[in-house]
């Protein structure tokens, strides 16, 4: 049989994409950009943070996604008084057939393919804390017995806006460790009337799985071997450091709002979507456009406002959109060249 060549790998990436697209679109009416950006984490091996009022369908994404991708689904609802025991496990003792008691450990909800951790600015920090190990390392620690993670892991978290009642601000971080946070909008007049028609007849379009854990991996796999210029990781880093305050080369909006900016994981996140949207393009190389196109959920949560930015009520893509604006393509040494 003959090996398959990039360009087929790039059609059955495309053929593979699509057809998630259109079996969640069976569910979930309205929030093509938030569905992309999703899907997105899940080829780039990143977890997703999804922010947006309640009552819009943030849980019910995660749930159609995990039916569709046939994966272990988890949901943990996140709580003021849920513990890190409650998320990862804990070890218990056990009685024996000769009586003879010892410890077992009990693995927690957070062992699974696809974990929804639900409104998980709920909770304390300490329970917050407790999903970094796994979130990072796709493996917990109790005990001091360390307990790998069956891939494909994926963490989908939903939260409400900050300002709203009963909200903790999740820690730096674990913010970190998110690859995209997406924003879920309100719906408008127009998709409100479809999602109240879609839902309220007497039947439901039910999604059909279309990938496997398997079909997963093989995606990042292509994902990784998409080629990145040098001039295109260098400008993904010149991005990066200018939401640095204190960097030379920071925009001014940076330099006027944030008390810090964007680091490592921000850079990897930057490349790695850049990446899946050039697959999407149908394209196996990476150009300056994929890069300004996912610098918003790639970074947004990776910038952490001052004093002066909280008291303004600046957003952080209002500090991306200075940042992208003021950043060239090429360093001024190439741009003469050029």
């Amino acid at each position: 049989m003959p090996p398959v060549s990039f360009e087929q790998q790039i059609d059955e990436f495309l053929a593979s994409f699509d057809a998630l697209r259109r079996e969640i679109g069976k569910v979930i009416v309205g929030q093509e950009q938030v569905v992309e950006q999703l899907l997105t984490c899940i080829v780039a091996d990143g977890h997703a943070l999804l922010e947006g009022v309640p009552g819009i369908g943030k849980t019910k994404l995660a749930r159609t996604l995990a039916h569709c991708l046939a994966l272990t689904y988890s949901r943990i609802q996140f709580t003021p008084d849920l513990m890190p025991a409650d998320v990862i496990g804990t070890d218990m003792i056990v009685e024996d057939s000769d009586g003879r008691k010892q410890f077992r450990f009990r693995k927690g909800p957070v062992f699974g393919n696809l974990i929804l951790a639900d409104e998980i600015n709920r909770a304390t920090p300490k329970t917050q804390s407790a999903l970094l190990e796994a979130m990072e390392e796709r493996a917990v620690t109790v005990g001091g017995e360390r307990h790998e993670l069956e891939p494909p892991f994926l963490v989908v978290a939903t939260q409400n806006p900050i300002e709203m009642e009963g909200t903790y601000p999740l820690p730096e971080a674990q913010l970190d460790r998110f690859f995209f946070k997406i924003l879920v909008p309100e719906p408008d007049e127009d998709t409100l009337v479809d999602i109240v028609e879609a839902t309220t007849g007497d039947s439901v379009e039910e999604p059909q799985p279309v990938l496997d854990g398997p079909g997963i991996l093989g995606l990042r796999d292509l994902v990784r071997q998409v080629p990145v210029a040098q001039p295109l990781i260098r400008y993904a880093a010149r991005l990066v450091r200018a939401t640095a305050p204190g960097c030379e080369h920071a925009s001014t909006a940076a330099r006027r709002y944030l008390r810090y900016g964007a680091g490592v994981r921000g850079a990897q996140a930057l490349i790695l979507a850049a990446k899946v949207r050039a697959l999407r393009q149908g394209r196996a190389n990476v150009a300056f456009e994929d890069l300004r196109a996912v610098a918003h959920p790639a970074l947004r949560h990776r910038l952490l406002l001052n004093f002066e930015g909280e008291a303004e009520g600046i957003a952080p893509d209002a500090v991306i959109d200075n940042v992208l604006e003021e950043v060239a393509d090429l360093p001024p040494e190439l741009a003469k060249l050029d």
